[in-house]
């Protein structure tokens, strides 16, 4: 009965990737100036699980490694000119897309937002390039008032809503975002509607609630979550998995809302017999402290997560294939703006019938990824190169 237990780590990229420039994120590099950060103004940085594992090791960082890493290691580029959560899971899960979903850096055009408050009967305030616990500090008070919607975006295939949750019930701003999904379609589609309810007032401040929702498109493509499920094995989404696919090649869902839940979770179902996939996002790192800018905040995240990485080695079976990695880089200590950044993505594996400290180097999309899942499982899939000759003994 084999498995593969997949956990993205949002965000925590390892090096700007050789076109960061177009991007705008030249020598960004999220687990190195973590670590920069925590030695100098924290009491050191403290992983060692994952360093145990290999991370210091991988090519580029230029951190002390260990001398006899369990797992194996390395790192990956991104095939699409793109640094989003959607595309970054896309690619993992083994597409390679071309042509990334359009972005509004200016914000959307009047033929979409008059067409938007026609469809859901207000208008609507807002619609800039925006970090989202600034925006409804901003506008918070006047969406109080007026009930009007705060829409916003960023660099990312994107539309954001943000709305008081005692302003507009979560039902509603629910449908308010289906809405704009179903107009953020043909050529102007994006990867993602976003709710993102709020409460509080101008004297306390506004505070994002855990009860935000996704509004995906389905995959242009086949995944290795479809190969996966159509040989009849399981595809258990942890987090905001099912989100992104928009429950495309998912049997199971659980939608944890924060890492602690996330990690639970995790450790719930390897407990479980199953086998298949068991692919899990931790958002904390990205969603809290990455967009956030609080390197603080991102370091504690990361050494919450290495404290319990033991508990869910304890739960590998003889034949599971553990795989740590990133979706993109989030670095919390970049100024030129509150994004994403485009880098390389960490890649960590461990099973207990794998080979242990080998270097798998810089791999040239993040499909290889699914390509050695779906190797591990028995399951064929097109796209990527799979490193399992690599590891196998």
């Amino acid at each position: 009965m084999s498995r593969v237990a997949l956990i993205v780590l949002d965000s925590v990229g390892v090096g700007a990737l050789p076109d960061a420039e177009k991007f705008n994120d030249v020598g960004v590099n999220t687990l190195g100036h973590v670590k920069e950060y925590a030695d100098a103004n924290m009491e050191g940085f403290h992983i060692p699980n994952l360093r145990h594992m290999g991370l210091y090791n991988i090519d580029g960082l230029g951190l002390a490694g260990v001398a006899e890493p369990v797992g194996s290691y390395g790192k990956c580029k991104e095939y699409a000119a793109a640094k989003d959560t959607t595309n970054g899971h896309f690619e993992i899960a083994g597409l390679l897309v071309d042509k990334p979903n359009k972005i509004f850096l200016e914000g959307f055009p009047k033929h979409i937002t008059e067409e938007l408050e026609r469809r859901i009967g207000t208008k609507v305030i807002g619609n800039y390039l925006a970090s989202g616990t600034e925006i409804i500090q901003v506008l918070g008070e006047e969406h109080t008032k007026t009930g009007y919607p705060i829409i916003y975006t960023s660099a990312d295939s994107l539309m954001q809503i943000a709305m008081h949750e005692e302003v507009i019930p979560l039902e509603r701003q629910y449908e308010i975002c289906q809405i704009a999904r179903n107009l953020l379609v043909g050529e102007d589609t994006v990867s993602r509607i976003i709710c993102r309810p709020f409460v509080g007032g101008p004297e306390t401040g506004f505070t994002r609630t855990e009860n935000r929702k996704d509004f995906s498109i389905d995959p242009p493509g086949k995944t290795v979550l479809d190969a996966v499920k159509e040989s009849g094995q399981e595809v258990i989404a942890v987090g905001k998995i099912e989100d992104i696919f928009n429950k495309v090649g998912i049997t199971k869902i659980d939608h944890t809302k924060n890492n602690h839940e996330g990690i639970e979770s995790t450790i719930k179902f390897l407990r479980q017999d199953f086998e298949g996939l068991l692919f899990v996002n931790l958002v904390d790192t990205d969603m809290l402290y990455g967009h956030r800018r609080n390197p603080e905040g991102y370091a504690k995240s990361l050494e919450y997560f290495d404290s319990r990485l033991p508990e869910i080695l304890a739960e590998l079976r003889e034949d599971d294939m553990l795989i740590i990695t990133a979706d993109h880089g989030c670095d919390p200590t970049y100024t030129k703006s509150t994004d994403h950044t485009r880098e390389y993505t960490p890649l960590l594996v461990y099973g207990p019938k794998l080979r242990q400290g080998v270097n798998l180097h810089v791999r040239d999309t993040f499909a290889d990824i699914a390509a050695s899942a779906a190797e591990h499982l028995g399951v064929g899939y097109e796209n990527g190169v799979s490193f399992m000759t690599d590891i196998r003994k």
